[in-house]
């Protein structure tokens, strides 16, 4: 069981840490002013929603507007936390992985309700969506697997001393 709460862990730091770097640099474009960002960054941008297809990134609907301050606000700390918390191995990494794979997976459902519903999602455009729609769901596997598993021994033995 131990190989998979390593792999588990290393899954849900590695999408955390894309997140993390992905909404202040990318999605909060869409969001703040376009001059709190240097030109290659919204090169970036651009060169990103042409290559892949991205019509929601090129020209981001009122919806994702807000999801994307959601994200700001409330996910790109969370993800900054559970990648601290998974890695210095603290207890309540599990709440931040559930809560992150809460939110992922609501906006992951919006984003690919409305890619598929248009019928404008190209295969390389959902290859790029789908893995943060299964993050969502691993993240929140942790979570609750985490939060239920009893306490080891060893910390109990120290809270009694305390």
């Amino acid at each position: 069981m131990g190989v998979v709460s390593a792999v588990t862990d290393a899954v849900v730091v590695l999408f955390s840490l894309t997140i993390a770097v992905a909404v202040p640099l990318i999605d909060a474009q869409a969001v703040l002013p376009p001059d709190l960002y240097p030109a290659p960054l919204r090169d970036l941008k651009r060169w990103y929603a042409a290559e892949f297809g991205d019509y929601l990134m090129a020209q981001p609907p009122a919806f994702l507007h807000g999801l994307f301050c959601l994200e700001l606000a409330f996910l790109w700390p969370l993800s900054v936390a559970t990648i601290y918390g998974v890695l210095a191995g603290r207890r309540w990494a599990a709440t931040t992985s559930l809560m992150a794979g809460v939110t992922t997976l609501t906006s992951m459902s919006a984003i690919l309700g409305e890619m598929l519903g248009s019928g404008k999602a190209t295969p390389k455009l959902l290859q790029m969506y789908v893995p943060y729609a299964v993050f969502a769901v691993i993240a929140i596997l942790r979570g609750l697997c985490s939060c239920s598993a009893p306490p080891s021994p060893a910390s109990s033995a120290r809270k009694k001393r305390v």
